[in-house]
């Protein structure tokens, strides 16, 4: 299932949109796959900001999609998306940085 986000016009700074991505690298949300940086989250208003972040570094989103449902708590599910990147240069200062801080998983830890 392949989600749409409507597009607006570029709003975030660059060296923002790099701090926001770094961060998300940190918390294992984004990790590096190939040429890809793909994007896991639960909050769609998160994935917006990822899209905002991707385009203001001057890349484009791929796909998005909902990949499953997942158990917060006992009690709820909740759905999660996933998103895929690219940056269009191959040796961007972000695929550095993941490779000195990132990880091959991401925190959900979901096996397609």
């Amino acid at each position: 299932m392949s989600l749409l986000i409507a597009t607006s016009p570029v709003s975030i700074l660059p060296p923002i949109a790099e701090k926001k991505i770094q961060s998300w690298i940190r918390s294992r949300h984004v990790i590096c796959s190939g040429n890809f940086f793909v994007f896991e989250t639960v909050d769609y208003a998160a994935l917006e900001r990822f899209n905002e972040s991707i385009k203001s570094l001057g890349g484009t989103v791929v796909s998005i999609a909902a990949i499953g449902k997942i158990w917060i708590g006992g009690h709820r599910q909740v759905v999660l998306y996933r998103a895929r990147a690219s940056l269009h240069t191959p040796h961007h200062n972000l695929k550095h940085y993941w490779i000195k801080y990132g990880n091959f998983k991401t925190r959900f830890q979901v096996i397609d």
